[in-house]
């Protein structure tokens, strides 16, 4: 989850706010890439999850990464809770999760090297203390009660809050991981092109990245229970925005939505105020009950913006956030997936062609479908498998078309990091499938071989 964000000044009045998001207009040759994983450690000989404290622990990992890798510490309240290096940082996840949050970057092939730069990173910390480290969308055995709430003070209030907003919320903080990437716009056209295909897309990135088919030790029904989560978590600021579809959507619009979204703190002096269910509304005229006579700074609103979850988020960029956790194969084919529909206008537009005639009820019942059937989802007349056949050859065309090389110009472009995502639309199964497969086949239902055959 986000950092707290810094160097806004005052908002004096309501168009800053779609200014705030107006400023992430970039032209094409600035167009950047930034990918983001998260990861379950845990320790080798006992299969649990790492706790906070400890030999074997996440500050021990992030210890390590700074003294033997050079990343500089971020602490919170005297507690390490992230590293920075380069334009990139490793942050917590409220159970723990490790994140890598990428440098801008201009190629799959550069997102793919940082990808393995970090992971050799945290393999050679992690051996040492007798760690392993896993992707997948959802913790396959703990419980809630093993894994540890990281120090954040963002994480303290909203563990408190999940307890009354939606079933899941709890879940999704300490038990689900996912795999995104945010990606740039030119204009508020483009903006608005780019956000329809996003968010109608993210049912058919959930069922090809579909990772999470077990939760506390057994099949869940759902090839991404991570998916099923995030349907019953807090339906203030989660789902599929179907406004985003509607005449005259545009950075304003955007802004209507994340003032209804109900507060979660404001960041002072290094320390979360609680502002809980609290409007930004009030904040903007001075009322917020919790800095009555205070008015918000342009970061407030950049924190504010981080406390929606929709399944494309907008910021200064587009969040892709449908995909879960997972092998390492399928971290640098989340970003190429959606870099070649997003980033060459003619895959652009041949992906809105597909799904520009949808209504929101199609698109909601794909998700949902996704998250139970993987490709094998069927809504109305929408085969889920077929779906992505027709939007891979597009991102892959895409990807042929933008003519990145990499390998000092020995690979032509980048469509070779689709791979993965091609042998699933040619079997038709989906790394969920692969693991029930294994669960119900090889493994005889001894689900802690998970972490030996599927760890980085």
């Amino acid at each position: 989850m986000s950092i707290p964000q810094s160097g806004g000044g005052p908002i004096e009045h309501f168009d800053q706010l779609a200014q705030y998001l107006a400023d992430g207009c970039k032209p094409k040759e600035d167009w950047r890439i930034g990918t983001e994983h998260e990861k379950f450690g845990y320790c080798k000989d006992t299969l649990k999850p790492l706790p906070y404290e400890g030999e074997r622990s996440i500050r021990v990992m992030l210890e390590g990464l700074r003294d033997r890798h050079g990343w500089a510490p971020v602490e919170e309240a005297g507690k390490l809770i992230g590293l920075e290096k380069d334009g990139a940082n490793v942050s917590l996840e409220p159970g723990g999760q490790l994140e890598l949050s990428g440098a801008p970057v201009e190629t799959i092939h550069e997102t793919c090297d940082e990808v393995n730069s970090h992971l050799r990173e945290v393999q050679d910390v992690a051996d040492e203390i007798g760690v392993g480290w896993i992707g997948l969308g959802a913790a396959p055995i703990w419980t809630h009660e093993q894994m540890d709430l990281m120090p954040k003070g963002r994480y303290k209030l909203m563990n408190d809050y999940m307890t009354k907003v939606g079933t899941m919320g709890r879940v999704m903080m300490r038990r689900t991981c996912t795999v995104q990437v945010n990606l740039d716009f030119g204009s508020e056209a483009d903006l608005v092109q780019k956000m329809r295909v996003a968010v109608a897309l993210q049912p058919l990135a959930t069922a090809l990245f579909a990772n999470s088919p077990f939760f506390e030790g057994k099949p869940n029904g759902h090839k991404s229970w991570r998916s099923r989560v995030w349907r019953d978590l807090d339906a203030a600021r989660t789902g599929m925005v179907p406004f985003v579809f509607e005449e005259g959507f545009g950075f304003e619009r955007w802004v209507d939505y994340a003032l209804d979204v109900p507060m979660y703190f404001v960041y002072r002096d290094g320390k979360y105020i609680d502002a809980l269910g609290m409007s930004f509304r009030d904040f903007m005229a001075g009322k917020l009950p919790a800095l009555p006579g205070e008015t918000p700074t342009l970061s407030d609103w950049a924190d504010h913006l981080t406390t929606a979850f929709p399944e494309a988020r907008m910021k200064k960029f587009i969040e892709m956030r449908g995909a879960d956790g997972g092998p390492w194969r399928r971290l640098c084919a989340l970003p190429a997936f959606w870099v070649g529909l997003m980033y060459d206008q003619g895959a652009l537009d041949a992906a809105w062609d597909v799904v520009k005639g949808w209504d929101a009820q199609t698109r909601e019942e794909l998700r949902v479908a996704a998250s139970v059937d993987g490709l094998q989802a069927r809504v109305g007349d929408v085969n889920m498998h077929e779906l992505a056949r027709e939007v891979v050859a597009i991102s892959e065309a895409g990807l042929k078309a933008r003519g990145r090389s990499g390998a000092g110009g020995m690979v032509p472009d980048e469509t070779h990091f689709l791979n993965a995502l091609k042998e699933s639309v040619e079997s038709g199964k989906v790394p969920a499938d692969e693991l029930l497969e294994d669960y119900h086949g090889a493994w005889n239902g001894d689900l802690s071989r998970i972490y030996a055959e599927y760890s980085y």
